[in-house]
C-alpha cells in the first residue's frame, strides 16, 4: 500500500505518518510536508522521484502528472487499467491525504491582495482529491485532519479501509472541493477590478455582494415535517457557526426538534441574546409574547409571563442566565415547547426530569454574545433569493432625538431603549408597550400600525396590566397622528419612533398636543 501526502496544515501529520509506516504504508509526498515527514526520520519518497519530473513554476507544478493520476485513477477491477499501469511503469496510490491551499484564510485576512489570493488557489490538490474521490473503490482519500482517527482505525484492524468508509471519505471531499470553488468564485466575483492599479501590492476594492453567491451548509438532522405536516423539511448549519448561535446547541432531552420549534426558537434566542442584563424572552409563533429584565432568571421569567399568559401556552422560552431550581420550577408550571439557556443546574434539569417532551437546549454563550450574529440574512424568493446585511443595529441614548417639548425622564429613556431592542425582533407593524423593564403589551404582523397598536392594548387589558406611564416602541414611523393618539388613549407617556414621515409635523404636533414625550431613532426595523 502507497500513501501519497500533502498537506498545507500539517496538523497531526506527523503522527499520521508514524502510524502508516508502523503498517508498512510506503510514503509519497511533496515539497515542505516531504521535508518536515524527512527530518521526523521518516522514509519518504518525493514526488519528483515517482514522476520523473521535478518540481517548478514555484511549485505550482508537481503532481500534475499521469504517474499520480493514473496511479490515482486506474481502477483494480478492470485489467486494462493494470496493463497501462504495467505498461508504463505506473504504481498505484491507494491512499491519498490532502488539504488544500488556504484560499478561505487568506482571503479573510485585511488587505490581502490580489496576488496573494491568487497564489493561494489550489490546483494540484484539488485535481488529485477529484481523482482519488472518484476512484472511492479502490482509493481512500482524506481532506482533513479530523478524519485521520478513523482512517487508523481501520487500518490497524483490518489492514484496508471498508467501502463505507472511503465512499464517506469521496463525499467529503467533493463536499470540501465544492467549498473551495464556491470560497473562490465569492471572491473573485466581488472583485472590482481596476488594471491601472495593478501591482504585487493591489488590494482590490470589493463589492459587499458578489456577481455570484456561492453558500455552504451541512445538515444538521432530517426533520419529521416541514411548517405544515405536508411538507418534507431538514435543519442545516453554517459549516463554521458562530459560537453562541442556535447551531452550537445542544439538546439535553425532550422530543426531536420540529420545524417551527427550531424557527421560534431562532427568534427568541436572537432577541435574548441582546441584553446584557438577566433577560427572558417568551415566543409564540416567531414573536415576542412576553419580554423582561429582572434581577434573577425567576424574576425575568416571571414578568415575562405576565405580559401574556394565553400566548405563552405552549410557547419557547429563552434565557440568557444559566436556569436554576427557582426559574425552572415556575416554568414547569406551563406548557412549554423548548426551553434554551446557556446552562441549566443539576436541581433545574431535575425538575424537567418527569417532564420527557420538554425540549431542553443549552447553547453556549461566549463572553461577547451581544456581538456574536449572523453579518447576512436570505430569503427564498420565486426561482430567486434576497440578500442582505442583517439589522444589527444597535440605538444608543445619544442617537435619540427628542422632538417634544416633553422631556423624556431618565426611567423613560432607560424603558424606550428597552421597548426598542424589543421591537425590533416583533414582525411588522411592530408595536410594544413596555415599563420597568416589561413587555406590558405587543401588537405584532397587522397591516395597519393602527391595528397592531389597537391589539397590544387589547393583549394588555386581557393580561389585567395597566398601560398607564408606560413607554411604546413602534418599529417604522406613524404615518398620521391616529396611530398615536390610540397608544396615548391606553396611557403611554413616552414614545420611540424612527421618524421620516411626510406628515412627521403633525405627530409631533399632536404628541405636544397631548403632553406626551416622543424621540425619533433615526432608523426602522421593519421585520417580515
Amino acid at each position: 500500500m502507497r500513501a501519497l501526502i500533502s498537506v498545507s496544515d500539517k496538523t497531526g501529520i506527523v503522527e499520521l505518518a508514524r502510524d502508516l509506516h508502523a503498517l508498512g504504508v510506503g510514503l509519497i509526498s511533496t515539497g515542505g510536508t516531504a521535508k518536515l515527514l524527512a527530518d521526523q526520520g521518516l522514509p519518504v519518497t518525493e514526488v519528483a522521484e515517482v514522476t520523473g519530473f521535478p518540481e517548478m513554476l514555484d511549485g505550482r507544478v508537481k503532481t500534475l502528472h499521469p504517474k499520480v493520476h493514473g496511479g490515482l485513477l486506474a481502477r483494480r477491477d478492470t485489467p486494462e487499467h493494470m496493463a497501462a499501469l504495467e505498461a508504463h511503469g505506473i504504481d498505484t496510490i491507494d491512499l491519498l491525504i490532502v488539504n488544500l491551499y488556504p484560499f478561505e484564510a487568506t482571503v479573510a485576512k485585511p488587505g490581502c491582495t490580489l496576488a496573494d489570493a491568487i497564489e493561494n488557489i489550489d490546483i494540484g490538490g484539488p485535481a488529485m482529491v477529484r481523482s482519488a474521490a472518484k476512484n472511492w473503490k479502490d482509493v481512500g482519500v482524506v481532506t482533513d485532519a479530523s478524519q485521520y482517527a478513523d482512517v487508523m482505525a481501520e487500518l490497524k484492524a483490518n489492514g484496508k479501509l471498508s467501502d463505507k468508509l472511503r465512499f464517506a471519505l469521496s463525499v467529503a471531499a467533493f463536499n470540501r472541493i465544492s467549498q473551495y470553488d464556491g470560497a473562490i468564485s465569492n471572491y473573485l466575483s466581488s472583485v472590482n477590478f481596476e488594471a491601472e492599479k495593478l501591482s504585487e501590492n493591489y488590494v482590490p476594492e470589493r463589492a459587499q455582494f458578489s456577481g455570484q453567491f456561492n453558500e455552504q451548509y451541512v445538515k444538521v438532522q432530517d426533520l419529521r415535517y416541514g411548517e405544515n405536516s405536508h411538507q418534507q423539511a431538514a435543519w442545516y448549519r453554517d459549516l463554521a457557526p458562530a459560537d453562541g448561535s442556535l447551531a452550537t446547541g445542544v439538546q439535553l432531552q425532550g422530543k426531536e426538534l420540529s420545524y417551527n420549534n427550531i424557527a421560534d426558537a431562532d427568534a427568541a434566542w436572537e432577541c435574548v441574546k441582546s441584553f446584557e442584563a438577566t433577560a427572558c424572552v417568551i415566543v409564540k409563533h416567531a414573536n415576542p409574547c412576553g419580554v423582561a429584565v429582572g434581577a434573577s432568571a425567576l424574576e425575568a421569567y416571571s414578568k415575562a409571563f405576565q405580559t401574556d399568559p394565553t400566548s405563552a401556552f405552549g410557547g419557547i422560552i429563552a434565557f440568557n442566565r444559566p436556569v436554576d431550581k427557582a426559574a425552572a420550577e415556575a416554568v414547569s408550571k406551563q406548557f412549554v415547547e423548548v426551553l434554551m439557556a446557556p446552562d441549566f443546574s443539576a436541581e433545574a434539569l431535575e425538575v424537567f426530569k418527569s417532564k420527557v417532551n420538554v425540549r431542553l437546549m443549552k447553547i453556549a454563550l461566549p463572553a461577547n454574545y451581544g456581538d456574536v450574529r449572523n453579518a447576512l440574512e436570505t430569503k427564498r424568493v420565486g426561482s430567486g433569493l434576497l440578500l442582505q446585511s442583517a439589522d444589527n443595529h444597535e440605538l444608543a441614548l445619544i442617537d435619540m432625538k427628542i422632538v417634544t417639548v416633553k422631556q423624556p425622564t431618565p426611567e423613560e429613556l432607560h424603558d424606550l431603549l428597552f421597548a426598542w431592542k424589543v421591537a425590533k425582533f416583533v414582525k411588522s407593524n411592530a408595536i410594544v408597550f413596555c415599563k420597568n423593564g416589561m413587555t406590558m403589551g405587543v401588537g405584532a404582523g397587522q397591516m395597519s400600525r393602527l391595528d397592531s397598536a389597537r391589539i397590544a392594548s387589547i393583549k394588555a387589558e386581557a393580561a389585567k396590566l395597566s398601560l398607564q406611564g408606560t413607554v411604546v416602541a413602534s418599529d417604522a414611523f406613524f404615518p398620521f397622528r391616529d396611530g398615536l393618539d390610540v397608544v396615548v388613549d391606553a396611557g403611554a407617556t413616552c414614545v420611540a419612533q424612527p421618524g421620516g414621515s411626510m406628515r412627521d409635523q403633525e405627530v409631533i404636533d399632536a404628541a405636544n398636543e397631548r403632553g406626551v414625550a416622543m424621540v425619533f431613532t433615526g432608523v426602522r426595523h421593519f421585520r417580515h
